[in-house]
C-alpha cells in the first residue's frame, strides 16, 4: 500500500506548503509531479482489475493493419496498441502514453483551480490510483474530457466538442458529454442547441449507436451489477450538492457557473439512476468526477477568515485521506492492485 500512500503525499506537502514556490515554480513542479504519476501508472505490473484484458487488446491490435484499426470500436486506443506493437513496444509503453493523457488533463485542469495541489490531491484515491490504473480506455478518454472542461470553462465550445470526439475513440460512452456544451453554453441557446446536437449525432453514428444495442442489453437488461457504484456516485453528488448551495460564493465567472451547475444536475441525477442500472450509471459518472476537483478546491472561499479556509482544505485532505484507507482495505477488488509493482522490481 505505500506506494499509493506516497502518490497521495506528494500533492499533500504542497497543499501545506503554499509559500515554498511561485505560481511560475509551481507550476513548473507540477507538471515534473506529472511525469512521476505517469511513470506509476505506465510502469505498472500486474495492477488493475483489467490487466489481463488489456494484454489480448495489444496481441489484438498489434494483428491488425493500420486501416483495420479503424474498422473496430474504439479506435483510438487500437491505434495506440497498433503502434506500440508495430514499433515491438509492451503493454507499459501503451499505459505510459495513456497514462500521459491522464495527468495531461488533471495538470491542466488542477491549474485553473485556486489551489491547484489540492485538486491533484482530490484525484489521486479514485481517479489515478482506481481509474488510471484499472480502466485504461476510460481513464484516456477522461483525461480528454478534462482537457475539454478547461476549454468549455473558457467559453470555448468547439473545442470542447473536438476533445470529446477524440475522448470518445478511446470509449465511446465518452460522446455524452457532448450535450453538456449545450446545456452550459451562454450564447444563442437555439443555434447552440442544433449545432451541438448535430456533433452528437454525429459522434452517436462513429462511436455509439453501432454498439447500442449490446450496451443495452450488458449494461441495463443483465442488471449487472458494479460494486460499489453507489458509493461512487454518491461520492460526486456530495460535491455537487455543495456547489448547488454555495456557487455564489465561489468566485466563478459565468461560463463557469453555467458548466458546473449542470454537471452538478447531472451527477446528484445519477443518484436514482444507479438504482436502475449501477453499472451504466458508474461508467457514464466517471466523466463527472471533475466535480470533486472543481468544487473542493474552492470550497474554501466560501469564507474569507484564514483560519477557517485553513480548516476547510484540512478537512478535505482528512476527508479524501479516509476514502483512500477504506478503498485500499475494504474495497470489494482492492486485492486486484494491490500490491503495486513496477515492472523493473519484479524481474
Amino acid at each position: 500500500m505505500l506506494p499509493y500512500w506516497l502518490l497521495f503525499f506528494i500533492p499533500a506537502v504542497g497543499v501545506f506548503s503554499p509559500e515554498l514556490l511561485d505560481a511560475r515554480s509551481r507550476r513548473r513542479v507540477l507538471w515534473l509531479i506529472a511525469a512521476v504519476f505517469t511513470l506509476a501508472i505506465g510502469l505498472r505490473f500486474q495492477v488493475g482489475g483489467d490487466w489481463y484484458a488489456y494484454l489480448d487488446y495489444l496481441e489484438r491490435g498489434s494483428a491488425l493493419t493500420f486501416l483495420e484499426v479503424f474498422e473496430r470500436g474504439d479506435p483510438g486506443y487500437y491505434l495506440i496498441n497498433w503502434l506500440v506493437g508495430s514499433l515491438g513496444g509492451s503493454i507499459f509503453w501503451v499505459n505510459g502514453l495513456c497514462g500521459l493523457v491522464v495527468m495531461a488533463g488533471v495538470v491542466r485542469f488542477a491549474l485553473r483551480q485556486p489551489l491547484p495541489w489540492l485538486a491533484l490531491l482530490v484525484a489521486v484515491p479514485y481517479l489515478i490510483t482506481v481509474v488510471a490504473m484499472g480502466y485504461t480506455r476510460q481513464a484516456t478518454a477522461l483525461g480528454f474530457v478534462l482537457l475539454g472542461l478547461v476549454a468549455l470553462g473558457d467559453g470555448k465550445l468547439r473545442a470542447f466538442v473536438v476533445w470529446v470526439l477524440i475522448a470518445a475513440a478511446f470509449h465511446k460512452s465518452a460522446v455524452l458529454m457532448i450535450p453538456v456544451a449545450a446545456l452550459a453554453s451562454g450564447g444563442n441557446r437555439l443555434w447552440i442547441g442544433f449545432w451541438v446536437g448535430l456533433m452528437t449525432l454525429l459522434g452517436g453514428y462513429l462511436f455509439l449507436f453501432d454498439s447500442a444495442d449490446a450496451l443495452w442489453t450488458n449494461y441495463v437488461e443483465a442488471d449487472y451489477q458494479s460494486s460499489g457504484g453507489f458509493i461512487r456516485v454518491l461520492m460526486n453528488a456530495v460535491p455537487a450538492l455543495l456547489f448547488v448551495l454555495l456557487r455564489d460564493r465561489l468566485e466563478l465567472n459565468p461560463s463557469e457557473s453555467r458548466l458546473w451547475w449542470w454537471m452538478a444536475v447531472l451527477s446528484i441525477f445519477c443518484i436514482p439512476l444507479v438504482l436502475l442500472s449501477s453499472t451504466a450509471t458508474d461508467r457514464v459518472a466517471l466523466y463527472l468526477i471533475p466535480i470533486q476537483l472543481f468544487v473542493f478546491a474552492r470550497v474554501h472561499l466560501i469564507s474569507a477568515d484564514v483560519f477557517w479556509r485553513s480548516m476547510i482544505v484540512l478537512g478535505v485532505v482528512s476527508y479524501y485521506a479516509l476514502v483512500q484507507f477504506v478503498w485500499l482495505n475494504f474495497g470489494a477488488h482492492a486485492f486486484a492492485w494491490l500490491p503495486y509493482q513496477m515492472i523493473w522490481l519484479v524481474q
